[in-house]
């Protein structure tokens, strides 16, 4: 929050060092208004190399370490879980590399994300149910956020699929589409970076694939003779549709929403969201 709260002045002094970069780069004077601060802006911009004259956000911060550092996922559920609920949380904990299934007892939200960030944990994944189906995924990221809420349709857990293979572990591969919106890329973001970087030859692949907003989230083996490739389905599989992000961490209630789903504001011809 603090950190957004600073991109407004990080903005305009953005706008002053783009019109010396302008000036400089076509020979002009520089502008009347900007002379008292021209050495300080004309040295920021002689340091500046193609990364660092970009403006960063709030979401640069969150995953500045994204590629550099393994994810490291507590996956874990709401208080009192069904037997069915855990045994869905363990198949989700198989999904993410580095993740380590927590039993939540009678944890309380700020002392679970406290015990996450004192032992680096980078995201908590958080599986909810109604009368015994699994009906929300909450993905917070640690240490400052942002937290995405989904709810979750469709479920079909591993051993009810037929012929199911066995999970690898090595790091899948990433598949996203339909997500051509900034809430799209936004949601790209929140899911990717739960992942590691996959080797050239894992043989693992997991698909995101958006249609009319509902998220297909498919879990598979492949294998390639030739031209042939054969997918072999892992599981589990569910719909996801986000409905809220906040820019804060799971705990925070009271913490800035970045995007909030409005169904009855929408206009009589449907929106796509992402």
């Amino acid at each position: 929050m603090y950190r957004k709260s600073l991109e407004g002045q990080e903005k305009d002094e953005y706008e002053r060092k783009k019109r010396v970069r302008e000036a400089l780069r076509e020979g002009k004077q520089i502008p009347t208004e900007l002379l008292g601060e021209a050495d300080h802006l004309r040295d920021e911009v002689n340091a500046e190399d193609d990364v660092t004259a970009n403006q960063k956000t709030h979401v640069d911060d969150e995953y500045a370490s994204a590629g550099i550092r393994d994810p490291k996922i507590c996956v874990t559920t709401a208080r009192d879980p069904s037997s069915r609920l855990k045994q869905f949380s363990k198949e989700i904990r198989l999904i993410f590399p580095n993740s380590q299934r927590i039993n939540r007892g009678s944890t309380k939200l700020g002392e679970l994300v406290d015990v996450c960030r004192r032992n680096d944990f980078t995201d908590i994944v958080v599986v909810q149910e109604h009368r015994g189906e699994p009906d929300g995924l909450i993905i917070s990221h640690l240490p400052y956020g942002p937290t995405c809420y989904f709810t979750m349709l469709n479920t079909v857990m591993r051993h009810d699929i037929d012929d199911r293979g066995t999970v690898s572990e090595a790091y899948p591969h990433l598949i996203f589409d339909g997500f051509n919106s900034k809430l799209g890329e936004r949601l790209t973001n929140i899911l990717k970076y739960l992942f590691p970087v996959p080797k050239d030859d894992s043989k693992r692949v997991i698909t995101f694939s958006n249609a009319n907003d509902f998220i297909s989230f498919r879990h598979h083996n492949y294998s390639k003779d030739g031209r042939d490739i054969d997918l072999e389905e892992i599981g589990p599989r569910f719909e996801l549709r986000p409905y809220q992000i906040r820019l804060g961490t799971l705990e925070q209630d009271t913490a800035e929403n970045e995007w909030v789903y409005k169904p009855y504001q929408n206009t009589a011809k449907k929106r796509k969201l992402l």
